[in-house]
């Protein structure tokens, strides 16, 4: 028998949208192909005026000094307000609080703080003998440091280091209580999941901004590379739209857009205002799925925003 019911409920894309903020990560470039392509895409999502847009740091930090580069460029040649990431992995803390003053110095006044993952080719997490064990001791040096604004990660469905979410969450408020002012999710696909993980955190007492880190997904190689290093479950009707798609590019990007706009309308009808889009350096999914969201181009800045 027919449910007509639910073919007249409104759509998502019906309700009206106010008061959205969106931030942005990039990664630093490793030839001047993909470098060309990440300032094509800076210009291309400038306009919609985020609140931020951040900078990865390599495994190690393997990619201290791109990383840098592109964080002092994005600063001096657009009106973007940059934010830069930072690990405890493979420096000592002089190395890691001298970079921390350099960015001081240059006017970035965001640091995205996290642990770092192990180098390439090491299995298992080490902290450098004479740095910054954890996460939570790197943004109470960068807080010692300057009156910077720190956000941190959060694990929707734990990291895959912590033996449970109970554990995760004791070290997400050891990072706050550190002085972060925000923590940004990693990946999760399915909104409930996001909406479990906050109802945990208020039972926490974690009453900062936790922003979910919305990814769109274009293949199943991406997938399993980003799954790998956090840990999300991913729906069985997740890889089943990607099927039969390997030779399609064209049509991966409309099921990717589809599925993620979907995703933060979802988010936005249960009271979330603030999303982070891992952009993988490519613009016009991220824009298309923005403008589904209902944020727009804004008026060009006649100046930068204060800091």
């Amino acid at each position: 028998m027919l449910d007509y019911t639910r073919s007249i409920q409104p759509s998502l894309f019906a309700e009206p949208v106010k008061d959205v903020r969106i931030s942005f990560e990039f990664f630093p470039p490793k030839t001047p192909k993909m470098e060309e392509t990440l300032w094509t895409s800076i210009k291309k999502l400038e306009p919609l005026n985020p609140a931020f847009v951040s900078v990865t740091y390599g495994a190690g930090g393997s990619t201290r000094e791109r990383t840098h580069n592109t964080v002092k460029r994005i600063l001096n040649e657009t009106t973007l307000t940059p934010a830069a990431h930072l690990t405890c992995v493979g420096a000592d803390r002089g190395q890691i609080d001298d970079v921390i003053q350099q960015y001081k110095a240059e006017g970035v006044h965001h640091i995205v703080a996290l642990r770092g993952d192990a180098p390439e080719g090491v299995n298992t997490y080490t902290p450098h003998p004479d740095g910054y064990a954890n996460a939570a001791e790197l943004v109470y040096g960068i807080r010692k440091l300057g009156d910077f604004e720190v956000s941190v990660a959060a694990y929707p469905e734990k990291h895959p280091d912590s033996p449970n979410l109970a554990a995760d969450l004791d070290n997400l408020k050891r990072k706050l209580d550190a002085g972060a002012t925000r923590a940004i999710t990693q990946l999760f696909f399915e909104p409930d999941v996001y909406f479990r993980f906050m109802d945990h955190c208020q039972s926490y007492g974690i009453d900062v901004p936790i922003v979910p880190g919305i990814l769109p997904v274009t293949n199943g190689n991406m997938l399993r590379t980003f799954v790998a290093s956090c840990g999300a479950a991913v729906p069985a009707w997740l890889t089943d739209m990607f099927d039969g798609l390997d030779e399609r590019p064209g049509t991966r990007q409309m099921v990717a857009a589809a599925i993620a706009a979907e995703q933060v309308r979802r988010l936005y009808a249960g009271g979330v205002r603030d999303f982070h889009f891992y952009t993988a350096n490519r613009a016009d999914l991220t824009y298309a799925i923005c403008h589904m969201l209902g944020h727009r181009e804004q008026l060009p800045h006649s100046s930068r925003r204060a800091q």
